[in-house]
C-alpha cells in the first residue's frame, strides 16, 4: 500500500511530561484525569499545531481494557476514548492529523506471563473499534517493548483500513525490555503492513542514530523517530537538558540518516516542535538512503534477522507433542538451518507458539489444513516460511493465509 501521507511528517511532542508540568498528580489515571481537566490538553495540543505539528497523538495512550482495569474504569473504554480524541480533532482542525494512540499493556503473553494473545488482540481490539468510530486518521502503536503486543495491535487495527504507525522504545543495544531487536522487528512489522516504523521515548536524538542508520538500509516504509528531549534534569521534574535549538539540531541528523516522520516525546514542549519545524521547512529534499537486501529473502523472530539462500538445510517435519521442546532444542545441533514444524490442528499451533522461544532458526509451517496454517501463522512471534509441498491445502489457500500474515512461501 502506498505511503497515505506527504512526507516529511512533523509529529507533535510529549504529553505525560507536559501535563504532569500542568499539575497533573502522580499515580493517577491520566485519560480519567484529562477529561476532568480538559483545558490542559486542549491548550498543549493547540500549542502543538501552532508550531507545526502535522500530526496529534490522541491522549489514549492507556485507554484499553486491561490498562484502565486498574482503576476500576475497564467498562469506559468506549466513552473515554470517544472523549479523547473529541478533545484532539476540536485541536486538529484541518490543520493536523488525528492518530489514535494505543500502548503496552503492562502483561505477557505465555509462556512467560498469564495473559494469550488473543487476549491482548482484544484489548487492543476493543479500543481500535472505539477510536475508529470517534474518527482518527490513523493508528500509532507507541512505547511498545514486546513484538507479541506490537503485532497483537497491529493485526487488531488492520481491519478498519486506516494507517498503522508503530515505534519501539530500545536500550542502546537496539533492543526492547523484552529482548526484541529494532530489525527484526522492522522485518516482522513489514510483513504484516505496517505503514511506517521507528522509535520513541528510549533517550535524546544523539542515541538514537545508530539505530536509525542501522534500519535505513532494510526500511521499505518511512522511519519515525520520536525521542525524548535529552536526559531528565534530576533537580527539576519534568525538564530535560536539550534546548529547542539544540533538539532540532540533532533531528537534523536524524533526517538525513533516513527518518522522513519525526517529533518529540519527554519532555518536548510545543518550542522543540516549532525549532523542529524550521529545520525541516530550511533543510529541502533528502537523498533517499541506498538500500540493501532486496533481491533477498527475509525473515525474523523477535530476537534475530535470517537471511535465506537456495542451499539451507531445512528440518524434517517436527510434530507438536510433549517432547516438542527437546526436539527443537537438538535441531540447530544437528546442523540445520531451516526447522519445519508439522502443523495438524489448531491445538498445534498453540503448542508450537509456547515453545517457539526456544528456536534459535527460521521457522517453516507445513499444515494440514487451512485452519490450522492460519493458526500457526497468527501465534507465531516473528515471520515464517510456508511449505507448499502437501496435498492436504491447495496452493492458492496456502498463498493466500501466507500472504495475509506477511509469510514467505518455500
Amino acid at each position: 500500500m502506498k505511503f497515505p501521507f506527504q512526507l516529511p511528517l512533523l509529529l507533535d511532542g510529549a504529553t505525560g511530561s507536559s501535563l504532569m508540568a500542568a499539575g497533573m498528580p502522580q499515580g493517577v489515571c491520566v485519560e480519567q484525569w484529562v477529561c476532568e481537566n480538559p483545558d490542559v490538553i486542549t491548550a498543549l495540543q493547540s500549542a502543538f499545531v501552532s508550531a507545526g505539528s502535522d500530526v496529534l497523538y490522541a491522549p489514549t495512550f492507556a485507554a484499553n481494557r486491561i490498562k484502565l482495569a486498574h482503576y476500576g474504569l475497564e467498562e469506559q473504554v468506549e466513552s473515554l476514548n470517544a472523549r479523547l480524541v473529541g478533545l484532539t480533532k476540536s485541536c486538529a482542525g484541518s490543520q493536523a492529523l488525528v492518530a489514535g494512540d494505543l500502548s503496552p499493556t503492562g502483561v505477557f503473553i505465555e509462556p512467560f506471563g498469564d495473559a494469550t494473545f488473543q487476549q491482548l488482540v482484544d484489548a487492543y481490539g476493543e479500543q481500535a473499534a472505539a477510536l475508529d468510530r470517534a474518527g482518527v486518521d490513523l493508528f500509532v502503536c507507541e512505547t511498545m517493548m514486546s513484538l507479541a503486543e506490537i503485532r497483537a495491535a497491529l493485526l487488531a487495527c488492520r481491519p478498519f483500513g486506516k494507517p498503522v504507525f508503530a515505534t519501539i522504545t530500545v536500550d542502546e543495544k537496539g533492543r526492547t525490555l523484552t529482548g526484541a531487536d529494532a530489525l527484526a522487528t522492522l522485518v516482522n512489522l513489514e510483513a504484516l503492513g505496517v505503514s511506517a516504523f521507528g522509535f520513541n521515548c528510549s533517550a535524546g536524538p544523539d542515541k538514537l542514530l545508530e539505530h536509525v542508520r542501522r534500519i535505513a538500509p532494510y526500511a521499505h516504509v518511512p522511519i519515525i523517530a520520536k525521542p525524548n528531549a535529552g536526559a531528565p534534569n534530576p533537580l527539576i521534574p519534568n525538564q530535560y537538558d536539550l534546548s529547542p535549538s539544540n533538539m532540532a539540531a540533532l533531528m537534523r541528523a536524524l533526517v538525513l540518516a533516513g527518518a522522513q516522520i519525526i517529533g518529540g516525546c519527554c519532555g518536548s514542549t510545543p518550542a522543540h516542535i516549532a525549532e523542529m519545524r524550521k529545520m525541516l521547512d530550511t533543510l529541502g529534499p533528502v537523498a533517499p538512503v541506498p538500500k540493501q537486501g532486496e533481491d533477498e529473502r527475509i525473515c525474523a523472530n523477535e530476537t534475530e534477522v535470517f537471511f535465506l539462500h537456495e542451499d539451507m538445510q531445512v528440518s524434517d517435519p517436527v510434530e507438536c507433542g510433549i517432547d516438542m521442546a527437546d526436539d527443537l532444542l537438538d535441531l540447530e545441533d544437528e546442523g540445520y538451518d531451516i526447522v519445519r514444524v508439522q502443523i495438524n490442528t489448531v491445538d498445534d499451533a498453540y503448542q508450537f507458539s509456547l515453545n517457539a522461544h526456544m528456536v534459535r532458526l527460521p521457522v517453516c509451517f507445513i499444515a494440514t489444513s487451512e485452519e490450522a496454517l492460519e493458526a500457526a501463522l497468527y501465534y507465531y512471534q516473528g515471520t515464517a516460511l510456508v511449505d507448499l509441498k502437501t496435498d492436504e491445502v491447495t496452493d492458492e489457500a496456502q498463498i493466500a493465509i501466507a500472504k495475509k500474515y506477511g509469510a514467505l512461501l518455500y
